[in-house]
């Protein structure tokens, strides 16, 4: 593509090719609220996050994990999904590094979780493309919800809508690459991490997770057994039925344009053998 477009036009333009005919469809739907589910962990207060979000938290399979690492936490509601389904005898580190959204995950830590869990989740605010520096192969279950060029963000802003070019999603890519890496050197022989953001571009979702298989092959794959496992449980938990969620090359996507709302959120469940 163009690497010169620039702005609403611009953005139209890609996404659009990357889409087709489904762009304007889709266009629509990321233009209205996500479908919002509660949450209750506990503690004093719930949580509302997509229920999409929902869904990609549940693919992580906590049975059997006692370090647990999510490693862009902020602002918390997937660690609170985390918090409430791991073991009683499992600990969860929740990193932030930005001091903003650092503070806001520790009020919703606070406010949302019992202090019986809440006791069990250390909050920390590394950098994590560099945490594998000092910490190798520690954990045993990681969550990566990577920052991302989050189009449906872009979307609701006109200001950001105006600056938007591909050299986001490079730039959003190359992020991407670092956390992945880091988190793989982080986690434990026979562990999972799962990978996810709110992006619709390739770029930042099959792209990335097949840079990772490519580096690391053979001792590295993706699990495609939770989908069921995670839909139960989305069903039990908010009600909401995932039967359309679209495979990619690498992963999962759900779009809001076939799920009233919920989205976009890619996912991928990575397992280093």
């Amino acid at each position: 593509m163009n690497k010169t477009l620039h702005g609403a036009e611009g953005f139209e333009t890609y996404y659009a090719k990357l889409y087709g005919a489904r762009w304007q469809q889709l266009k629509a739907a990321l233009l209205h609220k996500p479908r919002y589910v509660a949450w209750k962990s506990g503690g004093a207060e719930q949580y509302f996050l997509d229920s999409a979000s929902l869904y990609a938290a549940l693919m992580l399979p906590l049975s059997d994990a006692k370090r647990i690492l999510d490693l862009c936490a902020a602002p918390g509601g997937k660690t609170l999904v985390l918090a409430a389904l791991m073991n009683d005898d499992a600990v969860l580190t929740a990193n932030e590094l930005s001091p903003n959204r650092y503070c806001r995950l520790v009020r919703v830590l606070n406010s949302c979780l019992p202090e019986s869990v809440r006791a069990r989740v250390r909050t920390t605010k590394s950098n994590g493309a560099k945490m594998c520096l000092k910490c190798i192969e520690q954990y045993e279950r990681i969550f990566l919800d990577a920052p991302c060029s989050s189009e449906r963000h872009v979307l609701a802003d006109k200001k950001y809508l105006s600056q938007w070019s591909p050299a986001r999603i490079k730039t959003a890519a190359m992020e991407q690459w670092a956390l992945l890496s880091s988190a793989y050197r982080m986690l434990a022989s026979g562990g999972y991490i799962l990978y996810s953001t709110c992006a619709l571009c390739p770029s930042e979702n099959d792209a990335v997770v097949e840079k990772l298989l490519t580096k690391f092959y053979p001792d590295v794959y993706v699990d495609e057994s939770f989908t069921k496992v995670a839909a139960s449980k989305a069903k039990q938990f908010c009600g909401i039925s995932f039967e359309a969620i679209e495979k990619t090359a690498c992963g999962f996507h759900i779009l809001p344009d076939v799920h009233n709302g919920a989205g976009p959120i890619y996912f991928s469940l990575l397992k280093k053998v």
